[in-house]
């Protein structure tokens, strides 16, 4: 395999070197191929996703595949806009001549994708670096072996191997991958997996992007609509099993109001699952067995207000809710990713910021507040990747709005015009008129010190 994977690494550069993907057209016939190809597979796809881990039809068609297909079609509508060289105001200093931006493709890219949304986040930045005109491989996650294995067969049916393909395999395939030599690394998982990624672009100057995760904070004001807000947040919160880089991780509530949004949480959880959520086919499960038992060990020793149920032959967890757990328990020292909130109260600001200070930057953030300046305290105080006021994560459903985290939660962006954007070197180019040359630059220096330092001016 690993021989395989350096053939493949070689005739992908070669494809690269003939020029053929920097086509326009090429590349817009090859992202239409590919719509039309996850139309017609996309109860196949559906089917796959759930044989991994149960997740609701309506999930799979909202989160991975529309919003896929909704890529898509933007990257076709406005590739010729974004592909076109753009004009650059001149500086006077250079006279005459004319500057211009080329826009050129890195080259050769690989594309690690996680378990999580295996569809959506294997796909959408893909697509993207397809459409800036590269190559790539594409490594879905071995966890999600029903999907990758559906990805593999749709990349293969849609592009010559040379231009994309599909690895498929596990931690071994991952780290060949990874030392090869890439023009650019896209990576979507843990943290403790991106350390290990941006080491080897690190040793090979290769430029990446990472999509990580953090602890997302929900802060809730008392000003809060607070039945609206519980209902969002159990939206946010336990879509996909709360196994999204974006849910929020814990909620920081005002005291005054803490007994009620709790009650309002086990309203909403109860009217959106049922009082049976095992049988609820709205509720997706746990990936598997040994992220199963990490959520389990988690709730040991905590104060569960509402569920904390399992089956372990089924891999289910059902919608928990813990009080005020201590900072130093597992439950708040990593990421969740899973269908756990932890409820914390505050009283002042300053116990709101005491909170996510210990986490470092989050992927996400989010405020239920209708007070504005409590909202603008917030956002100017604190550091994060996105957010949302009064729902959680809908930023990501506008392709223009970039998706990206900032420290721990990641560095790079993307989505719509910023997925072309990440793929892309932009290439500057000043063209130097030949009808005037003017002598002032050149040796022997006839000019003075002081004129030089006035030549800032002209720029």
């Amino acid at each position: 395999m690993h021989t395989t994977i350096s053939q493949l690494l070689t005739s992908q550069r070669n494809f690269f070197l003939s020029q053929q993907t920097k086509s326009i057209e090429y590349r817009k016939g090859v992202l239409k191929k590919l719509y039309k190809e996850i139309v017609l597979r996309e109860d196949a796809i559906c089917e796959a996703i759930y044989a991994d881990f149960k997740k609701p039809k309506f999930e799979v068609l909202l989160s991975e595949t529309q919003i896929v297909l909704a890529e898509l079609q933007l990257l076709m509508k406005k590739l010729d806009s974004w592909s076109r060289s753009q004009k650059i105001r001149s500086s006077l200093l250079n006279f005459p001549s004319s500057d211009w931006i080329y826009k050129e493709p890195f080259g050769n890219v690989l594309v690690i994708a996680p378990w999580n949304y295996p569809f959506m986040l294997a796909i959408m930045p893909f697509i993207g670096a397809i459409a800036s005109g590269n190559t790539v491989v594409l490594k879905p996650s071995e966890k999600s072996p029903n999907t990758s294995k559906s990805i593999a067969q749709l990349i293969q049916t849609v592009f010559l191997p040379e231009h994309a393909t599909v690895v498929l395999g596990g931690k071994s395939e991952a780290e060949h991958l990874l030392m090869q030599q890439w023009d650019y690394i896209f990576f979507t998982g843990s943290i403790q997996v991106g350390k290990i990624v941006h080491a080897h672009a690190t040793k090979n100057l290769t430029p990446v992007t990472l999509e990580l995760g953090g602890k997302n904070p929900c802060i809730i004001d008392k000003s809060a609509k607070l039945d609206l807000a519980a209902k969002r947040i159990v939206w946010g919160k336990f879509f996909n099993a709360g196994q999204t880089c974006v849910a929020p991780d814990y909620v920081l509530v005002h005291e005054s109001i803490k007994a009620a949004f709790i009650m309002a949480l086990i309203k909403w959880i109860t009217k959106f699952y049922g009082e049976d959520i095992a049988i609820s086919p709205d509720f997706a499960r746990i990936i598997n067995g040994d992220n199963h038992a990490r959520l389990k060990e988690m709730l040991i020793g905590e104060e569960v207000l509402f569920g904390g149920t399992f089956d372990d032959s089924d891999n289910y967890l059902s919608p928990t809710l813990i009080d005020s757990p201590s900072f130093e328990s597992k439950l708040m020292q990593d990421e969740i990713f899973g269908p756990i909130l932890p409820i914390i109260s505050f009283n002042t600001e300053e116990d709101i910021a005491n909170c996510p200070m210990r986490y470092g930057k989050p992927l996400a953030t989010y405020i239920f507040s209708t007070n504005h300046n409590f909202q603008k305290t917030i956002l100017n105080r604190h550091s994060f990747g996105g957010g949302a006021i009064n729902d959680a994560w809908i930023y990501l459903g506008n392709p223009r709005l970039p998706f990206g985290g900032i420290g721990t939660s990641g560095m790079g962006a993307y989505h719509g015009k910023r997925s072309f954007d990440t793929f892309t070197h932009l290439k500057p180019i000043s063209k130097k008129g030949n009808w005037l040359d003017i002598s002032l630059r050149y040796a022997p220096y006839t000019i003075s010190n002081n004129l030089v330092k006035k030549l800032k001016h002209f720029f």
